[in-house]
C-alpha cells in the first residue's frame, strides 16, 4: 500500500512556507509523494483566479519529483469540500493510505467542516504547530487533543502528528498585503511566483 498525502488549499499565492511544510512532510512520514489540490471555489473567502493559483503552484513545484499538483477539483461545481476531494484522489489512487496536511488553525476547525467527523478517520493529519505569539508546543498539543476529544464524543477516532518545521513568520495574507502596499515579496515565495505576480500585476488594486 502506497502512502501519499494531500495538501489542499487557497494558495494564493503559494510561498516558501507552504513548500517547507510539503518538504517535512515527505521527511517525517514515509511518503510517496505529496499531492497539491488548490480550491477551485473555497468556502468563506474570495481568492485569485483559480488558473493564476494554479500555474503558481506548477511553477513553485515543478523541480520537485516528488510533487505532484491535482486538478481534481476542475470538474466540480459548487463549493469546494475536503471529503470529495479524498472520495476523488481515492478513485485515482487506489490501495493507498492518506495523509492530510494542514495548519493548526484549520485542523482546530475540522469537527466543523462538511462531513468532517468521517474524513477526520479516512486519513492520518500531519499538522504544523502554531508558535506565533508566544505559542508553544505544548499549547498547540492542547488545541489538538481537544479536537480529538470532540470527535470521541460522536465516536470518531482520529490519528494525528506535528510536523517539525522550523519557524516561517510569512503568510499569503502577508504577501497579497505587500503587494498591495507596493512592498517587496522578494524571498517571500520563490522567484518564478514572484515574476508571474508582476507579470500579471496580482494583489494589485488593478489585478485581475
Amino acid at each position: 500500500m502506497q502512502e501519499l498525502a494531500i495538501f489542499g488549499g487557497t494558495f494564493d499565492p503559494i510561498h516558501w512556507g507552504h513548500l517547507l511544510l510539503a518538504q517535512r512532510a515527505l521527511h517525517q512520514v514515509p511518503l510517496k509523494k505529496v499531492i497539491w489540490v488548490p480550491s477551485l471555489n473555497p468556502p468563506h473567502k474570495e481568492a485569485a483566479l483559480f488558473e493564476h493559483r494554479v500555474e503558481m503552484l506548477h511553477l513553485a513545484t515543478k523541480d520537485n519529483p516528488a510533487f505532484s499538483v491535482s486538478l481534481v477539483e476542475v470538474n466540480r461545481s459548487g463549493t469546494s469540500y475536503a471529503i470529495n476531494t479524498l472520495f476523488d484522489l481515492s478513485a485515482f489512487y487506489p490501495n493507498t493510505h492518506w495523509y492530510w496536511i494542514l495548519g493548526l488553525d484549520a485542523f482546530q476547525t475540522l469537527p466543523r467542516w462538511y462531513r468532517g467527523h468521517e474524513l477526520a478517520q479516512m486519513c492520518d493529519w500531519l499538522i504544523a504547530p502554531r508558535l506565533l505569539g508566544g505559542e508553544t508546543i505544548a499549547q498547540s498539543e492542547l488545541i489538538c487533543k481537544q479536537v480529538e476529544e470532540e470527535l470521541k464524543e460522536r465516536s470518531y477516532t482520529i490519528q494525528w502528528q506535528f510536523l517539525n518545521i522550523p519557524l516561517v513568520g510569512v503568510s499569503s495574507s502577508l504577501i497579497r498585503k505587500f503587494c498591495g502596499e507596493r512592498q517587496s515579496i522578494r524571498y517571500l515565495l520563490p522567484e518564478s511566483v514572484r515574476f508571474y505576480i508582476a507579470q500579471k500585476n496580482l494583489y494589485s488594486n488593478k489585478s485581475e
